[in-house]
């Protein structure tokens, strides 16, 4: 009998790993079936989520990292003759959409050509499709695919819009804060929101000069906050991801936190879990109101109503959910 989609990821199939993201960007109708079919499988991959301004060289840092898991990943295996053939490193570049033209440059493959011949990298790069906090809607269901497909670590790569990414943290094991001197990144790095989402810290380029300068902005603010005994304060890396000088200190960072993290590991994901089935529901409520309770085109006109100021906002909700409950 021929394997379904589901099966064939579990086999860790690049194909079909490839299809099934496909589905889930497309918000195929089949992919939530692939995603109940698969669901069990995962919970055993580490997310490494790299996120930063734009300029900050993450893509060149994420194919350095990669190349580093890679070389860990090959010892084990070497270790074990009998380990299947499967990615064991699995990448997620996020892009822009063009609000104009709704397409998107997705750069970050041309950036890890390295590994495109390995079969044991997976990288997909995906469009933000106009969602906001610097990753795709679809980016957390990609994620499971690569987990139930027995990938290993899984690195998400942000889009790099400034430090309102926070979505990073909720989708991550460990969220990665990349900053470079020369651009205003020792004001950047001293706004709460990204101080809030970092565990690490890399300063790169840090062969440029104000590298110095930003790693003391950057430990100066992070003074500021009581940490109790034991509890994790990120530490700050240098890299210089051109020539890979740092990237080792780094993979011991991600190391050492996940490590430390382990007894915090279920509520961190519990949290992720919560945000996602409250997206969920918020995405199938709305889909429900368009397709079964509203007429074509009678969304639009009370959002006209609302933009002229025939009715307020919280009026409309309220009325939109009476509305609802009642089919």
């Amino acid at each position: 009998m021929t394997p379904t989609l589901g099966e064939r990821v579990l086999a860790g199939d690049p194909r079909a790993i490839a299809r099934a993201i496909s589905l889930i960007e497309d918000e195929d109708p089949a992919s939530a079936e692939l995603v109940r079919a698969i669901f069990g499988h995962t919970g055993r991959a580490y997310l490494v989520g790299v996120t930063g301004p734009p300029g900050a060289g993450k893509s060149t840092l994420v194919d350095r990292l990669v190349a580093a898991f890679r070389a860990g990943a090959r010892a084990v295996q070497t270790s074990d003759a009998a380990a299947p053939s499967r990615p064991a490193v699995g990448v997620i570049a996020v892009d822009p959409t063009s609000p104009f033209s709704g397409g998107a440059v997705l750069g970050d493959r041309l950036r890890m050509q390295a590994h495109a011949q390995d079969p044991g990298v997976f990288i997909r790069s995906m469009a933000t499709r106009g969602h906001l906090g610097g990753l795709a809607r679809a980016t957390g269901d990609a994620a499971l695919v690569l987990d139930a497909a027995g990938v290993e670590t899984i690195v998400i790569e942000t889009v790099g819009v400034g430090q309102d990414e926070v979505d990073i943290i909720r989708t991550a094991d460990v969220a990665i804060v990349t900053l470079v001197p020369g651009t205003g990144d020792e004001v950047q790095a001293l706004k709460a929101g990204i101080m809030e989402i970092a565990d690490i810290f890399v300063v790169n380029k840090a062969d440029r000069e104000g590298a110095d300068r930003l790693v003391s902005a950057v430990d100066a603010n992070l003074a500021l906050h009581s940490y109790a005994s034991g509890e994790w304060r990120p530490p700050i890396v240098k890299t210089v991801a051109t020539s890979g000088a740092g990237v080792p200190e780094l993979v011991s960072a991600i190391g050492a936190f996940r490590e430390h993290s382990r007894g915090v590991q279920t509520s961190r994901r519990k949290a992720r879990s919560e945000y996602r089935l409250r997206e969920l529901v918020a995405q199938r409520f709305m889909s429900h109101l368009e397709r079964e309770v509203l007429a074509t085109g009678e969304l639009a006109g009370i959002v006209d109503r609302v933009a002229s100021r025939e009715v307020d906002p919280y009026t409309a909700a309220n009325d939109l959910l009476t509305r609802a409950l009642r089919r």
